[in-house]
C-alpha cells in the first residue's frame, strides 16, 4: 500500500500566527503564567491560525513500512491492564502502581538501561470545564489545541537537570519524594548529558471504557518538521521557567492519528532525544536532513475532527512522561 492510498481524514489545526517569529532559543515574547493546579493564566505572545490538514490512520501505514519511535517520532503498541485496578483519579495510585507499568514498556521498546517516570496529566474537555481535581493532584487539563513539542533546545536538558534536585512546586513526585530527595544521581544526570544518551517520552493512553473519538490525537512525522517552524514558548511556573516548542504552519507537515483508540493501547511519543540531529547539533541541522538518524522530537495536538459523532462520549486520557537513559 503506497500513502497515497491510505485512508485520510481532514482536521483543524491551531498553528502560531505566521507573522510570529520563528525562534530556536527563549526571547520572552511567547509565554504563560501557570499556578499550582496546572491552569495558565497571563498569556503573552500567542496569536493562532486555524488550518485544514490532511490526517492519515497511521494504522493503515502500519502495513506500508511502519510508523518507528526513533524515525517518524512516535509507534504504538498493545498495553494491556489486565487485572491492574487503577484509579487513574488518584495521584498516589498512579505513581505507585501505573508508572513502572510506563516505565517497563519504554524500556523494553527503547532497550534503554533506565526508565522513570516522572509526570503525568490528565486530559478530558469535560473535566477541564467542570474544573476537576485529582485526588492528590492538579487539576484536570483540556485537550491541548495547539500544535507543539513539549521541550526545547534549554528545557530538554535542563528537565533532566532538575530530576537530581529535590521537585519543585509544580512536580507531580514532590507528594512522593518531598522536598529533601530526588529522583536520580547527579552522577548520573551528568554522565547522560556529557557522554550518553537521555531521550523524554510520553506514554499515552485512554483511560476509559469508550474509545477515542472526540479530540483526537494527531502526530506530525519529525521528518517533515523545520527548524523555521519553531517558536519558543515559555511557561513561569512559581520556581522555574519550562519550555514548549510551538509551530507555525508547514505545508510540507505530515499528520497522522490512530482511530477509536482503546484502553489496551499505548502510545509513545518522542518528546526529546539527545541522539537527534537537531539536540546534537544545537539548533544548527534538523531531523530531516539526516533520516537515518533518529528523530530529536514529535509535534503532536488535538484536532477537531468534523466527523465526530455529535453524542461522541468525550476524551478521557492520560500522558506519563518518563526520563531515559541509554
Amino acid at each position: 500500500m503506497r500513502v497515497d492510498d491510505m485512508k485520510k481524514s481532514s482536521g483543524f489545526f491551531n498553528y502560531m500566527s505566521a507573522n510570529s517569529q520563528s525562534s530556536l532559543f527563549r526571547n520572552g515574547k511567547v509565554l504563560t503564567r501557570r499556578d499550582i493546579s496546572g491552569s495558565d493564566a497571563g498569556s503573552v505572545g500567542i496569536h493562532l491560525e486555524k488550518y485544514e490538514k490532511n490526517v492519515l490512520n497511521a494504522r493503515d501505514s502500519l502495513s506500508i513500512e511502519g510508523i518507528k519511535l526513533d524515525k517518524q517520532g512516535f509507534e504504538l503498541f498493545p498495553s494491556k491492564l489486565g487485572k491492574k485496578d487503577i484509579n487513574f483519579f488518584n495521584n498516589q495510585q498512579v505513581i505507585k502502581t501505573y508508572y513502572s507499568h510506563c516505565a517497563e514498556l519504554i524500556k523494553e521498546v527503547t532497550g534503554a538501561r533506565s526508565v522513570l517516570a516522572f509526570d503525568h496529566n490528565i486530559r478530558s474537555a469535560i473535566g477541564k470545564k467542570s474544573k476537576r481535581m485529582i485526588s492528590g493532584g492538579q487539576q484536570v487539563q483540556g485537550p491541548a489545541h495547539i500544535v507543539h513539542g513539549d521541550y526545547t533546545l534549554t528545557s530538554g536538558p535542563e528537565r533532566l537537570r532538575q530530576l537530581s534536585k529535590p521537585p519543585g512546586k509544580n512536580d507531580t513526585l514532590r507528594s512522593v519524594l518531598g522536598t529533601l530527595n530526588s529522583l536520580l544521581p547527579i552522577d548520573t544526570v551528568n554522565d547522560a548529558l556529557s557522554n550518553g544518551r537521555f531521550a523524554i517520552i510520553n506514554l499515552w493512553r485512554n483511560i476509559v471504557l469508550d474509545p477515542v473519538e472526540i479530540n483526537p490525537l494527531a502526530l506530525c512525522d519529525a521528518s517533515t518538521v523545520s527548524p523555521q517552524d519553531l517558536v519558543v514558548f515559555e511557561i513561569h511556573y512559581a520556581d522555574r521557567v519550562g519550555e514548549n516548542y510551538f509551530a507555525k504552519h508547514s505545508l510540507k507537515h505530515d499528520w497522522y492519528f490512530y482511530d477509536r483508540m482503546t484502553r489496551d493501547e499505548a502510545l509513545l511519543i518522542k518528546q526529546w532525544d539527545s541522539e537527534g540531529v537537531l539536540a546534537r547539533t544545537n539548533g544548527r541541522s534538523f531531523d530531516s536532513e539526516f533520516s537515518h538518524k533518529p528523530c530529536t522530537f514529535s509535534f503532536h495536538s488535538a484536532f477537531e475532527d468534523p466527523n465526530t459523532r455529535e453524542d461522541a462520549a468525550d476524551r478521557w486520557s492520560m500522558e506519563v512522561r518518563c526520563i531515559v537513559i541509554y
